[in-house]
């Protein structure tokens, strides 16, 4: 009798415990699907929710901050299925979620730093292109035109307000002779932009607060450095667009600061074409405009040790490294062949030579 009572009392007890089991795995298969269900052929857009995850944010942190935005149904669900699947490496940032997205979704967006909103835009401004070029691109991917971009670099207020925040900018962007006033100063990546509304200003400051970080790490080379902050993003954009490989941008900057320093002009064609506001690979120069003075060309008249009076495109990390830190040489002359290989030589015999050489050869570059 006794036997047969707590043989029942077994049953009993297994059955409740399979029922918590059941009703533990049927809460957290529910809790980890997403917070609504697209109905069939509904046309209803996923609102985005956006979220920033600061540097350093906890796991649990994570879940809170999901939670109260109404992204998960439940942290603690959140939180099992990141230690069952042995979730990780979730990457700071700002994020556009919506309440379509299930747990794994959400994570995954997470991990990867994919930030997904269907109405966000990429815009993607390339290392040695000027101002011109990104006009071109805003206005492409975005409501605005290539005029409001102008028009914004020649906003002394907004200009001032700039100043004001970022502490590498300064009243040398405000020179008259300047052409576009954060020529060099717009770091050159793929931005991710709200959508097509956005503003100048909007985009315009994600580039800036890029460069921020990047020249941040370059800080105390900065300020012991004899030159200024804008004369180093000067010197790194002719390397920019000077440079046909990384490898040679430390030796470029090398010729750069030698004939500096021997008051000699640097003689750079992109300079040239930057003047006459020409890409470099829309024609040959005339000879009548290289003889031009302009405050940029520095293959015109009283430009002996002078550097152009800004930067003429957008700078790489590499390239503001190589004007910061460049190669120990006593090159005065550079030439690059058809192929993107740079030679470089310390005199004008040594320069003239290696043009013939590369002109009777078949490497020399022409139009």
């Amino acid at each position: 009798m006794k036997k047969d009572k707590l043989n029942k009392i077994i049953i009993i007890g297994i059955a409740v415990i399979t029922v918590l089991i059941i009703i533990a795995l049927s809460w957290y298969l529910i809790s980890i699907k997403s917070v609504k269900r697209m109905k069939k052929n509904s046309k209803e857009a996923a609102e985005s929710i956006e979220i920033t995850i600061p540097l350093g944010t906890g796991k649990s942190e994570i879940a809170d901050l999901l939670e109260e935005n109404k992204l998960i149904k439940s942290k603690l669900a959140f939180k099992i299925y990141v230690k069952l699947n042995k979730v990780s490496n979730f990457q700071a940032g700002t994020y556009y979620l919506n309440q379509y997205m299930n747990i794994k979704e959400i994570c995954n967006t997470l991990q990867t730093g994919i930030m997904y909103d269907p109405n966000q835009i990429n815009i993607t401004y390339i290392e040695g292109k000027n101002i011109r070029n990104l006009a071109k691109v805003i206005a492409e991917k975005t409501n605005n035109t290539e005029e409001d971009v102008f028009n914004k670099l020649k906003d002394k207020d907004y200009i001032n307000e700039l100043i004001e925040k970022y502490w590498f900018l300064s009243n040398d962007i405000k020179n008259k002779d300047i052409y576009y006033s954060l020529e060099g100063y717009l770091f050159p990546d793929t931005y991710t932009i709200t959508n097509e509304d956005a503003t100048v200003e909007e985009i315009f400051e994600k580039m800036l607060d890029r460069m921020d970080n990047v020249l941040s790490e370059y800080k105390n080379e900065i300020e012991n450095s004899e030159y200024s902050l804008h004369e180093i993003l000067t010197i790194a954009s002719i390397i920019e667009t000077e440079s046909t490989t990384e490898e040679s941008r430390k030796d470029v900057a090398s010729v750069i600061y030698n004939r500096l320093n021997k008051g000699m002009a640097i003689q750079s064609d992109v300079t040239t074409y930057y003047a006459i506001k020409v890409d470099v690979d829309e024609r040959d120069l005339y000879q009548k405009e290289i003889d031009a003075y302009n405050a940029y060309n520095t293959r015109g008249p009283n430009m002996e040790g002078k550097l152009p009076v800004g930067p003429i495109a957008s700078v790489s990390k590499t390239s503001i490294e190589a004007a910061l830190k460049p190669n120990n040489t006593k090159y005065l002359y550079f030439i690059a062949d058809k192929n993107g290989k740079t030679y470089f030589t310390k005199t004008n015999d040594e320069h003239n030579e290696k043009i013939n050489e590369l002109k009777s050869s078949g490497l020399w570059f022409e139009y």
